[in-house]
C-alpha cells in the first residue's frame, strides 16, 4: 500500500511538469477524456494478456492498469487511501449483499 500512496504522490507532482518532458504530465495536459480513454485502453490490453494466459504480459498490463487508474484518481482529487477505506468497508460483507446495498 505504502508504494502505491507513494507512486501516487509521484504522479500528482507531474500534474504541473512539462508535458514535453513527462508522460504523465502529457496525460493531465490532455485531460480527463484522454486518461479515462488511457486507462480504458489498458484495461482491454490486460484483458487480452489474461486471455492468453500470459502471465508475464498479464503482470506487464496489470501494472499499467494500476499507474493508469492512478492517474484517473489524481485528476479527479480521489487518493488510493479512499479507494482501500472503501475496500475495508466492504470487508466481511457478502459481494451480493454489497451490490443489493447499493441499489438502495
Amino acid at each position: 500500500m505504502n508504494y502505491l500512496t507513494d507512486l501516487q504522490k509521484i504522479i500528482q507532482s507531474k500534474k504541473n511538469e512539462d508535458p514535453d518532458q513527462s508522460y504523465t504530465a502529457q496525460l493531465f495536459f490532455k485531460g480527463l477524456q484522454e486518461i479515462q480513454k488511457k486507462f480504458g485502453e489498458e484495461a482491454i490490453e490486460l484483458i487480452i494478456a489474461s486471455a492468453s494466459k500470459n502471465k508475464t504480459q498479464t503482470i506487464y498490463e496489470s501494472a499499467d492498469v494500476l499507474f493508469h487508474l492512478l492517474v484517473l484518481l489524481t485528476e479527479n482529487n480521489i487518493s488510493i487511501e479512499e479507494i482501500v477505506d472503501e475496500l475495508k468497508k466492504r470487508s466481511g460483507v457478502s459481494g451480493l449483499e454489497e451490490k443489493s446495498n447499493r441499489k438502495k
